[in-house]
């Protein structure tokens, strides 16, 4: 395998799990540049993992540092300003979750993308790292029969600090673009609408939302919801996932199925049928995405999480948004936004 050379454009505590993540992998990557508008944020960073290249602007990185792959852990509010120089300059790009804030912006820049025929990756390590993946392979094997319904429940307190607490989006912006994602990869059918409630709690000090409550409809009649809480001292973390013959739930690395049984007696205490267990550490799960951009970049096979795909997700969220600030069900085409 060849061993690229990454550059970093943002230094903050994303980046840190990002290079904790890479840090086993020295035979794929070599990171050899990092860059930040702060300088202090560059040295810190780049002293505790030993990054010779140092720089507090993208364009003298890009001329300079001689990086083969970009790694793009800065704020979502000025992902466009980063991620186009890096194209033009012909540089793949490894991009943080939400790839942009508002369908609109991550449509121009995969895009340009594709009309630069540069291949462009997004960060949803949630799909390996919270089962999404490992679950999608079992509804399509048929274990639960015919997918039915998704429910999903992540409640706990979260008081962020930073650039986050003064934008308008915040708890699907931060946690929830992984549940849009990973539910339509269960689903593995295109959104038809959206609908949304959310509120900002008081006990959370942000702008943005701090609780909200989706309904999806997909394509083939999946019916998902789930409901995302950064205000709640009661710790809940469930995914249930319906079928025609079945149910699979999981709250832990383990992953349930139950049957109904064979006599129909209902049962307040059952006994899963079946028991797989599925552990990605979150920083494998981060390197594990920027691989499958490496990989891209040496066969030419588009990765299952580039830029386009990721569209499907941002549309997802950008029609939540639109839903609670209406009040209104949004219609998607073909999984995405219209217009």
């Amino acid at each position: 395998m060849k061993q690229f050379k990454i550059g970093f454009v943002g230094a903050g505590a994303v980046t840190k799990m990002h290079l904790r993540g890479y840090a086993g992998h020295q035979d794929r990557i070599k990171v050899v540049a990092i860059c930040d508008p702060s300088e202090t944020f560059v040295h810190e960073r780049a002293d505790e993992f030993g990054i010779p290249g140092r720089y507090t602007d993208v364009q003298a990185m890009i001329e300079q540092a001689g990086i083969e792959v970009a790694v793009v852990c800065t704020p979502s509010t000025v992902r466009e300003s980063v991620v186009m120089p890096l194209l033009a300059a012909g540089i793949p790009v490894f991009v943080e979750k939400p790839f942009a804030d508002t369908f609109n912006e991550a449509s121009a820049l995969a895009d340009q993308a594709q009309r630069l025929q540069i291949p462009v990756s997004v960060n949803q390590n949630f799909r390996k790292h919270h089962k999404f993946d490992f679950i999608r392979g079992l509804v399509k094997d048929g274990v639960i029969g015919k997918l039915e319904g998704i429910h999903f429940d992540s409640l706990f307190y979260r008081q962020d600090a930073g650039w986050r607490l003064q934008t308008e989006r915040h708890a699907m912006s931060v946690m929830a673009i992984h549940w849009f994602d990973g539910i339509r990869r269960i689903a593995d059918a295109e959104a038809e609408s959206v609908y949304c409630t959310s509120y900002s709690s008081d006990t959370i000090n942000c702008l943005g939302e701090t609780d909200a409550t989706v309904q999806i409809a997909f394509a083939g009649g999946v019916k998902a919801h789930f409901t995302q809480s950064f205000s709640s001292p009661f710790v809940k973390n469930e995914l249930i996932v319906m079928g025609s013959e079945g149910v699979i739930s999981t709250s832990s690395d383990d992953i349930h199925l139950f049957r109904l049984d064979p006599s129909g007696t209902p049962s307040w205490q059952p006994v899963p049928v079946q028991t797989w267990s599925s552990k990605m550490p979150i920083e494998e799960a981060v390197f594990d995405g920027l691989d499958q951009l490496l990989t891209w970049i040496e066969t030419g096979e588009e990765a299952a999480n580039s830029a386009r795909d990721n569209l499907h997700t941002v549309a997802l969220l950008d029609a939540a948004y639109m839903s609670a600030r209406d009040n209104e069900v949004i219609k998607l085409q073909k999984g995405l936004l219209p217009g």
